[in-house]
């Protein structure tokens, strides 16, 4: 990706969040088929200020599962390199208030069960990533904490 696309993505991210947070979700609320989108807010890994960045998310287990498409590109996105580093993140959902989650990277048959029984159950449209980046999708449980 050139300077140019990556100075877009990055302001059509912040414009994103913008918009959610002012309609308290209503407003970006959802993406591809009908999943819906929390905000995420999760500190660099190499500079350690906080990023906020507007992701699709399943219900699993009492937290949210998300995924590390970036779209079927071949590179994992930015934010899920950050979410490996870290140990905590804050998500908003919807109007509610921003809370605390731990971060847990599903790994092995873990992974492929909740990829399955979770992600594709629910939106089957998240296969084409896999085929179309030629890499599995990363996932990661965030759990509210506290």
């Amino acid at each position: 990706m050139n300077r140019v696309s990556k100075a877009m993505m990055r302001t059509a991210g912040k414009a994103a969040v913008f918009v959610y947070r002012r309609s308290g979700g209503r407003m970006g609320g959802k993406a591809l088929g009908g999943a819906p989108v929390l905000l995420l807010t999760v500190a660099g890994r190499k500079s350690g200020t906080p990023h906020t960045t507007a992701v699709s998310y399943f219900e699993h287990d009492g937290g949210y599962v998300v995924v590390g498409s970036a779209g079927g590109t071949p590179n994992e996105p930015q934010w899920f390199k950050n979410v490996r580093k870290a140990a905590t993140a804050a998500v908003e959902v919807g109007p509610a208030p921003r809370r605390s989650v731990g971060i847990r990277v599903l790994t092995g048959e873990e992974r492929d069960r909740v990829w399955t029984d979770v992600v594709l159950a629910q939106v089957p449209a998240f296969a084409k990533y896999e085929t179309k980046s030629g890499r599995p999708m990363p996932l990661a449980l965030l759990t509210p904490v506290g």
